[in-house]
């Protein structure tokens, strides 16, 4: 029996798909009760088979359950299961814990004639409304990742909501840019107890100030005028930090496989991109800034000519923009041939070269396809890379889960790039928000030996760029 809480608890009736969502939903409700229908349950069992992501979350949920309901008995269960954690997830203890309530008993459920409760959507509503004509004084609340079954909780004057938890920023402009520019005046209000050397070429300033305390490793700072001072924030600690002057490579004295800056953005990008000492480095940004090429380029340059990678692994997940043409035929490479399709326009933009002729072109391609290797991301789960240079193309369409996995493949000497556009979601139930590739660059901001640029400017054509601003 639910009872009647004057302390400002809240009853929320968990739809299936939250639960398919994230299995540790049952835990991030804190001192508030939760309400799970019979119809749940039964839509559960009917998706646990499979080794869909989904169908392992569901059964994640059942082990959850059946832990909390071991000791308990019919007269535990009619009073509310304590939502105790009990480590089951970790870093999600709480001071008060609410109480799980199953549907024990049939409910009136009194739907309009529109709406039959033969529908599992249907029947969760009239749930709701039944358990709000049961308790008048609880709040009741339905959570649900379907927005249509939101629009009709509304409709029916139920109290709906999305799920947030999931959700890394409440907005995706919240989004870590990378780039921080400086005041004009900031050598004057840094100049007092500043201190500059040389080392290996590379001007280094420790400077002391306000701006300081908003700084995190390896951010890249600069002056807004035009070719003015940038640099990489290499080390601090809250009250004074240390910048290295970063590598200018609009010019053609230095260049990466023949490819040179257009930007501020994208200088910035080639600095983490090259740096040896940089692990992971995230590069987010629309369609024609670049980070397809610019990640390629700093691979070649490091695994051919530096010998700092045996190879370079590229991947990416295979969500079709429009209607799936089916099952391809041949080898792992070869099915992931078609979804690789930006990686071979920016190798011919890369590989571009009138020496040799076709015998030239030929001996480069046959050397590039031995160095550069295609690989589905549906067979990373257990594998280590050592020493390999790996491309996650297309990561805004990854779950939190999965980016944790492809990023725990890195072995020693492996550098991950991951590249994206978090405006070009494909993938259900995903939004700017909760996406992987937000989620790790929030998580991995402040980390010393990471990296990330948001690429603003469009270079691909002028073209593309009009197409991008208007359309």
């Amino acid at each position: 029996m639910i009872k009647t809480d004057k302390s400002g608890k809240r009853l929320f009736i968990l739809d299936t798909n939250v639960l398919m969502h994230d299995p540790t939903a049952l835990f991030r409700f804190k001192e508030h009760d939760i309400y799970l229908p019979m119809i749940v349950l039964e839509e559960m069992d009917a998706g646990k088979k499979g080794v869909s992501e989904v169908a392992r979350n569901v059964r994640q949920v059942s082990r959850f359950l059946d832990d909390l309901m071991r000791d308990a008995g019919f007269e535990d269960i009619e009073q509310g299961i304590l939502l105790n954690n009990r480590g089951l997830v970790e870093g999600l203890e709480s001071e008060e814990y609410g109480r799980l309530f199953f549907q024990t008993h049939s409910l009136n459920l009194a739907l309009p004639e529109a709406l039959p409760g033969s529908k599992p959507d249907n029947t969760i509503l009239g749930t709701a409304l039944a358990l709000q004509n049961e308790h008048p004084d609880v709040t009741v609340t339905l959570v649900s990742k379907d927005i249509n079954l939101r629009i009709k909780a509304a409709v029916l004057g139920i109290h709906a909501e999305d799920y947030f938890n999931d959700q890394v920023l409440e907005d995706v402009n919240l989004l870590y840019p990378g780039t921080s520019g400086l005041p004009v005046d900031f050598w004057q209000q840094h100049g007092d107890t500043l201190e500059s050397w040389q080392k290996d070429g590379r001007n280094y300033y420790r400077v002391t100030g306000p701006l300081v305390q908003s700084w995190n490793a390896n951010e890249c700072v600069y002056l807004p005028e035009e070719q003015g001072f940038e640099a990489l924030v290499r080390e601090t600690d809250g009250k004074t930090a240390l910048l290295e002057t970063a590598i200018d490579y609009r010019g053609s004295r230095h260049t990466v496989w023949g490819i040179s800056a257009r930007n501020r953005e994208q200088n910035f990008a080639l600095n983490l991109l090259m740096d040896p000492d940089i692990d992971f480095v995230s590069l987010v940004g629309t369609a024609g800034t670049g980070k397809t090429l610019l990640a390629l380029a700093a691979g070649l340059t490091q695994t051919l000519e530096e010998n700092r990678y045996k190879e370079i692994i590229m991947t990416r997940v295979t969500v079709p923009v429009g209607e799936d043409i089916g099952f391809l035929p041949g080898t792992e490479e070869e099915k992931m041939t078609p979804w690789m399709g930006a990686l071979m326009d920016n190798l011919e933009v890369l590989t571009r070269s009138d020496v040799g002729g076709d015998w030239g072109r030929a001996a480069t391609n046959d050397l590039l396809s031995n160095r550069i290797k295609i690989r589905s991301m549906n067979f990373m789960r257990g594998r280590t890379f050592l020493n390999k240079y790996l491309i996650l193309d297309e990561a805004q369409n990854l779950t939190p889960k999965q980016m944790k996995t492809l990023v725990t493949r890195a072995g020693p000497g492996t550098k991950v790039i991951c590249l994206g556009n978090v405006a070009q979601i494909d993938t259900p139930y995903i939004t700017e928000t909760s996406s992987g590739l937000t989620y790790v660059v929030d998580r991995f901001k402040s980390w010393p030996h990471s990296g990330h640029i948001i690429l603003t400017r469009g270079e691909r054509s002028r073209l593309a760029d009009y197409a991008s601003d208007v359309l």
